[in-house]
């Protein structure tokens, strides 16, 4: 798999310029939702380097995730004439990078792409490793390839007009990086002031979460091993995620692998020895900030039958990734369905739902 090119910018037209430049092309298509459409392309209307760019506008929210719309992006650039020399530029949250890396890795079998991530979320997991895909048969990502994006343009002015709830949902996969990665990382990640936001400050400790999930790509970019370690909190927030799609209460990713966390880290203590004072601090942090996903003993099937659907699994058993500590990673770890309900259960206690 090629490497990409992570730029986190001091000024995006100069960046995006410099990135276009590098992939030669005969059209250029610029991939946007409704939302990105209207408060982030006007920023990029002055670069010379787009006067020609075709627009694809798609449908905001993980519901439009979906094969509808994929299709609907194959159709739109067949029609205006993209060949496979083109060029696509997704300029969203992780939504538009996910669907919008897969249509572009798959029409005329792959045209190259650069993402410009607008959310916290996209910036520090979606849009970076390489993962593209879309929703299928009721499951998150079921669909997709690995085909990295030629360059990931990172301009963290974007996220000044973050409402709290995206803003947390990013931060969630940053807390997991924190997890996986150094104590000291971490506790900056806990003690951060979510109420007079330090944006200096937060672009920095963005690139650094950046860096943590680019180390591991690095070194394991199929997912054959380390790169499992990104999938902490996953394995259980994909099924909340999923559950909630179900019952029609969507829920926003990163709070799903928020609320994932609770329990995997729970499963952590309980079998990879996690420490319980981190175990009760960072679910402290997750209580106070993302609230509670209410479910009750009768969803335990269900949600036990989606985890069985998971990426990881192998055989049909359910693979985690747990710790052993901050940084100390385990992978490859199971559970039985008993433990599982366990954790379920001291979910629903602990964060009072």
């Amino acid at each position: 798999m090629n490497k990409q090119e992570v730029i986190l910018c001091e000024g995006l037209a100069d960046s995006l310029s410099q990135a276009v430049s590098r992939c030669p092309h005969d059209k250029l298509f610029v991939l946007t939702d409704e939302h990105t459409h209207r408060l982030c392309l006007p920023l990029l209307k002055g670069v010379e380097a787009l006067k020609d760019a075709e627009e694809i506008v798609i449908g905001s929210e993980d519901v439009h995730k979906n094969l509808e719309t994929l299709a609907s992006v194959w159709l739109e650039l067949s029609n205006k004439g993209a060949t496979r020399h083109s060029l696509m530029i997704n300029l969203g949250g992780g939504m538009v990078t996910d669907l919008g890396g897969f249509a572009a890795s798959t029409f005329k079998r792959g045209i190259p792409y650069i993402n410009i991530p607008t959310t916290l979320l996209a910036m520090v997991d979606a849009a970076v490793g390489g993962k593209t895909g879309i929703n299928f048969n009721g499951l998150k990502n079921e669909v997709g390839v690995f085909s990295p994006a030629a360059s990931v343009l990172i301009e963290t002015e974007f996220l000044r007009t973050l409402d709290e709830r995206n803003f947390f949902s990013g931060y969630a996969e940053m807390l997991k990086h924190g997890l996986i990665s150094t104590p000291g990382h971490w506790a900056e990640l806990l003690a951060f002031d979510r109420d007079a936001i330090d944006y200096a400050r937060l672009k920095t400790m963005v690139g650094r979460s950046v860096q943590v999930k680019e180390n591991i790509v690095r070194e394991d970019p199929l997912e054959r091993g380390i790169r499992k370690a990104l999938n902490l909190g996953h394995t259980v927030g994909h099924a909340f995620e999923s559950l909630a799609l179900a019952e029609n209460r969507p829920v926003l990713h990163g709070y799903a692998v928020a609320w994932g966390l609770v329990c995997e880290l729970y499963l952590s203590c309980l079998l990879s020895g996690f420490p319980k004072d981190k175990m009760r601090q960072t679910i402290a942090f997750i209580k106070e900030n993302y609230g509670a996903f209410s479910y009750d003993c009768k969803a335990y099937e269900h949600l036990y039958a989606l985890m069985q659907h998971d990426k990881k699994n192998t055989e049909g058993i359910i693979n985690f990734t747990l710790l052993e500590d901050v940084g100390q990673i385990a992978i490859n770890q199971t559970a039985d369905k008993k433990t599982i309900f366990e954790a379920f259960d001291f979910y629903r206690e602990t964060m009072g739902a």
